[in-house]
């Protein structure tokens, strides 16, 4: 029987009670052993409350010193009596749905208060919260300290580059505890570098000698409405009918911001399909933030009045190429409806150290992933080929994943608590963060469809988008919701077992499971998987030169050719193929992808394996792999004879 663990006092008490053993054992091992040092009393961390903090928080940020990449912050904090304040680092951050907060950057917390140094304690069970004593006499502290921003990827993500930085205010912030962040009111300027300008969904009440002041707001809402500032801006409007709509790009260089009025019209296109799905707005204004960057770490991040994006410098430009991207502004456009207004209840949270819970981030990100995919569509970012072309890749990557044998859909919605979007090697055996987006959206699909099919096609989850996401026009303020109130919006459209039909295949698992493909036969497709692709197909699937993982079952990647998401179950991997190997050669002549898709294609309907010489380090292998079936990429394929209604479902919708 296993022993049971001491509670924390009987830890103490028998601590106590063996000292007179435990100083014999030093005596005999180490004369010069110090005594075990029991830890200091904990201060209390007040729970946030409904009351107001009283006062405004000064907030400067200096954002000028591009060499080092460091922002400086100083904070002026009027407080209403001497005693205990706990200032908090927020952990929990928005969109996130993790405690991704980064506080290991975060140096040279300094606080003051007139003129004379006041203490802090960090608390040893939450790091995150730094306890002081306020002397009497003291009406406010001023708190400093610098965001050590990063110069690579490797860890965090680079926000600060020569010619950009996005500004995350909650990555250089600290807060009183006890209060709601609506509770908080912060009053924020921002110096930064001569010449730049700036985008954010604030209000600025003034703009001169390089700092903007902005009007003050709740902490909530400061957090949801972050800055891109940088030395090449441009902001357009593209809202047709109430000019409320603006993008605001920025780029490494000035030719990168240069979009084409064509290009402007499928995005104004984009914000009247929203107003046609919803049929209302919970913004006063939209502010897309969309940054053309090689330098800026890739963001794709969620607030209620705006978005964090970036993607290549040459998107504009190269328009063509940026085929497999253009659906990233759709889906957080379509935040703003669902997860920052209507937001699954365990993740609206009174501030930003209380703990999420994420039981429904199939329908926060999934279905938002399945309305950022049609919008695309709809407002004709994508055309219809495009939009098939990327659905088949989501299908065909679950069609081939074993993970659900052993783990749920369900159960993917608590990854990023397990660790925020740890990569992982065997990411087709351990499920994870793109599940309740893409799979989830597989499964919005097949409820979309049988909305369609058994209403004859006079109702679609589009009435379920209105009724749920549209409601309240106008209206800003966030309002939870629970499964329960999903299955009940979804009834109210189509009477049907819609609690079953979502466990189902929320909770499938075991080897039976299958993936979600009904959607797509109900929509009037097949999933096939064909040795060519077209040049839409190449366009779209950029990667499919040194994609093999429906057949040998890896990807290359690299100057290397380095073996990358090699497939549990599939031909390499039974030949005992890890990570870290590089290909060299192929059949006995040295690797290219070409060569190794001419490799596979011989060998289809042969007896002759695909044979891999490779390296890892110093060691070399050869592996023979048994693999007969060619080159497989994925393709829809229309069921003659059926409705099309992927197709009635991807067009755009009249006014």
């Amino acid at each position: 029987m296993k022993r049971p663990l001491l509670s924390a006092s009987l830890f103490v008490l028998a601590l106590a009670a063996a000292a007179p053993a435990l100083a014999q054992t030093a005596a005999l091992t180490d004369a010069t052993q110090a005594p075990l040092a029991l830890p200091r009393p904990q201060p209390t961390i007040p729970a946030p409350t409904q009351a107001t903090y009283p006062g405004v928080i000064r907030y400067e940020a200096d954002i000028t010193d591009l060499d080092r990449r460091i922002v400086s912050v100083r904070q002026t904090i009027p407080v209403a009596a001497p005693g205990p304040l706990t200032l908090l680092y927020p952990k929990f951050l928005p969109g996130n749905h993790a405690d991704t907060g980064p506080i290991q950057l975060i140096a040279g917390v300094t606080v003051t208060a007139n003129g004379q140094r006041v203490e802090w304690v960090r608390d040893t069970l939450e790091p995150y919260a730094f306890h002081l004593d306020i002397p009497a006499g003291v009406t406010e502290i001023e708190v400093a300290f610098q965001w050590l921003t990063q110069p690579d990827n490797a860890v965090w993500r680079v926000t600060m580059t020569p010619a950009l930085v996005n500004l995350q205010w909650e990555k250089a912030i600290l807060y009183p505890a006890g209060y709601a962040s609506t509770g908080i009111t912060v009053a924020p300027s921002v110096k930064m570098p001569e010449g730049w300008n700036y985008g954010v969904a604030l209000d600025t009440e003034r703009f001169e000698g390089g700092v903007a002041t902005f009007k003050p707001v709740d902490l909530y809402t400061l957090v949801d409405s972050p800055m891109f500032a940088g030395a090449h801006y441009r902001r357009i409007g593209i809202d047709r009918t109430h000019g409320d709509v603006f993008l605001n790009i920025l780029g490494d260089e000035a030719k990168n911001i240069a979009p084409t009025e064509a290009q402007l019209d499928l995005y104004r296109n984009l914000v009247d399909q929203t107003d046609r799905l919803f049929g209302a707005r919970h913004y006063d204004r939209y502010e897309f933030l969309f940054a053309l960057t090689n330098q800026l770490g890739g963001i794709g991040l969620e607030h209620h009045r705006s978005s964090e994006n970036t993607a290549a410098p040459d998107y504009f430009t190269a328009w063509d190429k940026s085929a497999g991207s253009r659906e990233l502004l759709p889906h957080e456009f379509t935040h703003s409806w669902n997860g920052k207004h209507m937001r699954p209840a365990d993740e609206l949270t009174a501030n930003y150290n209380v703990p999420t819970q994420n039981t429904l981030l199939w329908v926060y990100e999934g279905q938002t992933e399945y309305w950022g995919d049609i919008l695309a569509a709809r407002s004709g970012l994508h055309s219809k080929e495009e939009a098939l072309i990327s659905l088949a890749g989501v299908a065909a990557f679950y069609d081939q994943q074993p993970g659900r044998e052993w783990r749920a859909l369900q159960d993917t919605n608590n990854h990023n608590l397990l660790g925020y979007r740890v990569p992982g090697q065997w990411t087709s055996w351990m499920r994870g963060t793109g599940d309740y987006y893409r799979e989830a959206l597989l499964d919005w699909l097949d409820a979309d469809t049988l909305i369609c099919e058994q209403t004859n096609d006079r109702k679609s989850l589009d009435d379920f988008a209105k009724r749920f996401f549209g409601r309240n026009d106008g209206v800003i303020a966030p309002e939870g919701y629970t499964f329960e109130d999903v299955v009940a919006a979804l009834n109210a459209v189509h009477p049907h077992d819609w609690a079953g039909f979502l466990r189902a295949r929320l909770d499938a698992v075991g080897p039976e499971a299958k993936a979600p493909l009904d959607g797509l036969t109900r929509g009037g497709y097949r999933l096939a998987y064909v040795s060519d692709l077209t040049a839409a197909e190449k366009k779209v699937q950029s990667g499919w030169a040194n994609d093999f993982q429906y057949s040998l079952g890896f990807t290359l990647s690299g100057t290397t050719n380095r073996l990358s998401n090699i497939r549990w179950g599939s031909p390499a991997f039974e030949a005992g193929v890890g990570a870290g190997w590089d290909l060299v050669a192929v059949n006995d002549v040295a690797a290219t992808p070409e060569r190794l898709r001419d490799a596979v294609t011989a060998a289809k309907g042969t007896e002759t394996p695909v044979t891999l010489l490779l390296k890892s380090g110093d060691r070399f292998r050869t592996v023979a792999l048994p693999y007969h079936g060619g080159l497989r990429y994925p393709r829809l394929e229309r069921i003659e004879g059926t409705p099309d209604r992927l197709g009635a479902i991807l067009a755009a919708r009249a006014r």
